[in-house]
């Protein structure tokens, strides 16, 4: 797609200044062509699957996967046991202070004491750090999506932004010849001032275009690169096929119950549960038995302990039934939560679609009546310009206004581009899914 014509010479004009205008339309269409370097284009899900792999978030959710594991295995264990060491009844005054052996009541004391914690509790502390480890999962799943999304509103917005400086560049091409051509017709007296002054005007809106584009370029090349690590010069692949979205809307909302951040907020919910499972399993207390040997002094003999310890719960009602009460609400908000959020989505999810619609209707439309109507009025003012009927102001200001037809239409598929993916990666794709497992 090309908005660049080459300007016949009114009569009498340089031909050699005019061929060479013609020559720049040329050049200028193989600029929107020819790739910028010989290196392998890089496709979107080549993209993706280097910011994945690159990724050091998905190594933080790893580690924190594992530390729940790590931690599910601990937590079903007994309690280490304690062992105890000292001396019961030791004198301190009198003829036999500080002594050992002497009296009848002193004892050095060795034992161990072993806190007998339930099965049952056991297991609901291990389940607990099972659920937080699923936590980790899911969030590596959402984060996956969220680097997919990302990479690919990067890679897209860089493939728009040398689209949009390949056509700039080749128009401003266009137009400095325009200007060497107006000012040598001017010189032979064929051309106004007002034709010199409006191609140079001209020439200095498409440069001060051509210098925002390759910003707009260099932006996106960085953008880019901070999730691919690839370099700044390689060449981009077509668009992927954008024609349908693989959402059905009516089983939208069963689809988004799998929803990555739904997924979350659902082992949040779990996790809560869990420790108002825990919270009820420690209304019951753990016992504690203790086994001691006890040496006395030469002549005394020798003793062995042995001891239970009950905590006493004598207030239930205000503490453990209110510990209790108090996970139990947290899991109901994590569920308020977590249906509030799928609501949202929802309706998220809804908008977007329909304005994938309609992006994909404007632009169509652009495509099919607004661009064509834009290239007639090149046309028929370049055609009244060769008859003597305006004047070359007006053929600019018509190749102006097409160009900016143009890039209008560009920046309606950017858009468009850009919501299709972030509908297409709402969840993680099927090779991202295998790849964090």
């Amino acid at each position: 797609m090309s908005v660049t014509h080459p300007t016949p010479a009114p009569a009498g004009a340089p031909a050699s200044l005019f061929l060479r205008a013609a020559g720049a339309t040329l050049v200028s269409a193989g600029l929107l062509l020819s790739p910028c370097s010989a290196a392998p284009a890089l496709t979107l899900p080549e993209a993706q699957r280097l910011a994945l792999q690159r990724s050091r978030q998905l190594a933080a959710h790893d580690s924190s996967l594992d530390a729940a594991r790590q931690m599910a295995v601990a937590a079903g264990q007994l309690p280490d046991p304690v062992l105890k060491a000292g001396i019961d009844n030791l004198p301190v005054s009198g003829a036999d202070r500080f002594s050992l052996g002497q009296d009848f009541m002193t004892m050095r004391r060795i034992g161990i004491s072993q806190e007998l914690t339930g099965a049952d509790k056991r297991r609901r502390r291990a389940a607990l750090y099972e659920q937080e480890g699923a936590k980790a999962l899911a969030a590596k799943r959402a984060t996956a999506a969220g680097i997919e999304r990302e990479t690919a509103w990067a890679w897209l917005e860089l493939h728009f932004a040398i689209k949009a400086e390949r056509l700039i560049a080749a128009q401003a091409i266009q137009t400095r010849n325009e200007v060497e051509a107006a000012e040598g017709a001017y010189r032979g007296a064929r051309a106004s001032l007002a034709d010199v002054s409006a191609a140079r005007m001209a020439l200095a809106l498409a440069e001060n275009q051509a210098t925002e584009g390759s910003r707009r370029r260099r932006n996106a090349t960085v953008m880019l690169g901070r999730w691919t690590g690839t370099d700044a010069g390689a060449e981009l692949a077509e668009l992927p096929p954008m024609a349908h979205i693989g959402l059905d809307p009516a089983t939208l909302e069963a689809t988004l119950a799998g929803h990555p951040d739904l997924a979350v907020l659902a082992q949040q919910e779990r996790i809560a549960r869990a420790e108002a499972d825990l919270a009820d399993a420690n209304r019951k207390a753990d016992w504690n038995v203790e086994l001691a040997f006890q040496q006395r002094g030469q002549g005394y003999s020798n003793m062995v302990s042995v001891g239970v310890s009950v905590p006493l719960q004598w207030d239930r009602g205000r503490r453990q039934d209110r510990e209790l009460g108090a996970k139990l609400a947290l899991a109901e908000a994590a569920s308020a939560e977590r249906e509030e959020a799928l609501r949202a989505r929802l309706a998220e999810t809804q908008a977007l679609l329909g304005e994938w619609e309609s992006g994909r209707e404007r632009h169509l439309r652009f495509e099919r009546d607004v661009l064509p109507l834009a290239r007639q009025r090149s046309v028929a003012a370049l055609a009244a310009y060769r008859g003597g009927k305006t004047s070359l102001t007006d053929v600019l200001a018509s190749r102006r206004d097409e160009l900016d037809a143009t890039l209008q239409g560009l920046q309606l598929q950017a858009q468009t581009a850009r919501v299709w993916a972030q509908l297409t990666y709402l969840i993680p794709s099927p090779q991202a899914d295998k790849d964090i497992k």
